[in-house]
């Protein structure tokens, strides 16, 4: 931890010594040394707003002001979300399937309301002179569809990527699904959105106590939290506390929201089924706001989004058309430039479609094999190539790769086809967690594309302007050589192709997402 700071030392019952004392405006904070990286101190369950009980239920996030000392050293409970339950008999699975796979899905989860918390890894790096910079910070959102997830979660671990690359790694926790988004009338929406950027307003007040430099945050999130971080884009434009940006397996442009009209339809049938339909829309929410969170997280489940039945369901609770803080139309706002010219990596997997096809299997869905790959290719590579285009004719420095990995530890199942390079399958690599999240050794081929992967993610955030050109890799430009692949064919070296190679279809798509519900 940063010698600058006051020592409080604490001798607990097992005879483990915890260090800490930081200052912050929710307390002081004490942590210990991560359990893998003894050189990193993590800080886990830091609140950085009120627990949204009662009438902070359904509102959105107000700050955290504590003035006592908390014991960092245990994640807190993960915001409500209803888990897949039980062992999926999906057909030539591997023997890490139901591991990773119940991981992702957040399976054994504990879960609670008083859950906005973040977590902070940071290394000790001695004591620094008086020129020293302060580290780059990373703020990384989990996704899951808008729907489920937790930052306690072997996949986000960050004591690794703070220990290999000497940055300040950050997960923060936010509400999902109807908690998060409930879409009840004469109220702000996209509350779930509310609770990330004031996780990261607590970063910029308080991350320099951990050694973090306030004017190096970059916002990293994958799924729901890669389109997340295009959100911030568009919705904090003039303010957007980040430095540099990165989205991993999606976009804005990876989803429709759902409109104001057809989320209060949702609430209302959510509402009704817990008995408390009423013409008095604050009568409603008082009575949902005196449930049982569980009782209201079942209802909300129950709830079944509109939507093509021949498709993967979409989530009925997600990001809601509020003109604030989610947009009805993301492609006019970015042809007017109408976001942060912040400095954006970006990119996809080459088989995003193979872990739905989980889901699909789950649903009863039979699938071609040409419909899941129009689905990869409508919410994920096109969603990422239109972003890409207009950050890069924007000028702004814009990074877009493409991730080919089918490492053995991580591989899902091997026919027919087999899993690839599956959605999520890239963040092992970047946190450095494929031998935590599969319980298998990593191979030597795939240790050393997670070293590259996240030397490039933290070469971005300690300066998202010329790091990753240092690294060699080039700045994306349409009809040139400069989309990134990595682990292509599983090898660690680095290549650049032109766009078109996988990109050659999204014109004629023209921005479709009917092939891609259930994307998010």
């Amino acid at each position: 931890m940063p010698w600058s700071h006051k020592f409080v030392v604490i001798m607990m019952a097992a005879g483990t010594v915890f260090a800490g004392g930081i200052s912050t405006s929710s307390g002081e904070i004490i942590g210990h040394s991560a359990s893998n990286r003894p050189a990193v101190m993590e800080y886990l369950g830091i609140p950085f707003a009120r627990p949204p009980i009662d009438d902070f239920r359904f509102a959105p996030p107000e700050p955290f002001d504590g003035q006592g000392i908390i014991n960092a050293t245990d994640f807190s409970v993960s915001c409500p979300y209803a888990a897949l339950t039980g062992t999926i008999a999906y057909p030539n699975k591997t023997a890490s399937f139901d591991r990773i796979v119940g991981e992702f899905l957040g399976q054994g989860g504990v879960i609670g309301e008083d859950c906005l918390t973040l977590n902070i890894w940071a290394k000790d790096s001695g004591p620094p002179d008086s020129t020293a910079a302060r580290k780059a910070v990373m703020v990384f959102l989990y996704g899951g569809r808008f729907a489920i997830g937790g930052t306690n979660n072997p996949f986000y671990n960050g004591q690794y990527l703070a220990d290999s690359e000497d940055v300040l790694v950050v997960t923060v926790n936010y509400r999902t699904n109807i908690f998060g988004f409930p879409g009840a009338p004469n109220t702000l929406h996209n509350l779930g959105i509310l609770d990330q950027r004031l996780g990261l307003e607590w970063c910029l007040q308080n991350i320099a106590a951990f050694g973090g430099d306030p004017s190096r945050i970059t916002i990293f999130g994958q799924s729901a939290g890669g389109a997340s971080v295009d959100y911030h884009s568009f919705a904090f434009a003039e303010n957007p506390i980040a430095a540099g940006l990165i989205s991993q397996s999606g976009t804005a442009f990876s989803l429709l929201p759902n409109s104001a009209e057809l989320a209060a339809s949702y609430w209302r049938n959510a509402s009704a089924a817990l008995g408390c339909a009423s013409r008095d829309e604050g009568a409603v929410l008082r009575c949902m706001r005196g449930k049982n969170f569980k009782d209201v997280l079942t209802a909300g489940a129950q709830v079944v989004a509109v939507g093509d039945p021949t498709m993967l369901a979409a989530p009925a609770f997600q990001p809601t058309v509020d003109n604030v803080t989610i947009f009805a139309n993301y492609t006019a706002l970015a042809s007017e430039g109408k976001f942060a010219k912040l400095p954006y990596l970006l990119g996809s997997l080459d088989n995003e479609s193979g872990f739905y096809r989980i889901r699909g299997f789950v649903g009863g869905l039979n699938l071609s094999d040409a419909q899941w790959d129009l689905f990869t290719l409508e919410a994920f590579t096109c969603a990422t190539a239109q972003t890409a285009a207009f950050r890069a004719k924007a000028g702004i420095p814009t990074w877009r790769y493409r991730y080919f990995g089918d490492w053995e530890n991580l591989r899902l199942y091997d026919c027919c086809p087999g899993s690839g390079a599956y959605h999520g399958s890239e963040l092992e690599l970047v946190f450095g967690t494929g031998e935590d999240v599969s319980g298998v050794r990593n191979g030597r081929m795939e240790e050393r594309m997670s070293r590259t992967m996240m030397r490039a993610w933290a070469a971005f955030a300690k300066d998202p302007r010329r790091g990753l050109k240092d690294l060699g890799w080039p700045e994306y430009r349409l009809g040139e050589d400069t989309l990134i692949r990595l682990a292509f064919k599983n090898e660690v070296e680095t290549s650049a192709v032109n766009p078109s190679v996988y990109d050659s279809r999204c014109a004629a798509l023209e921005g479709s997402l009917a092939d891609a519900q259930g994307a998010f």
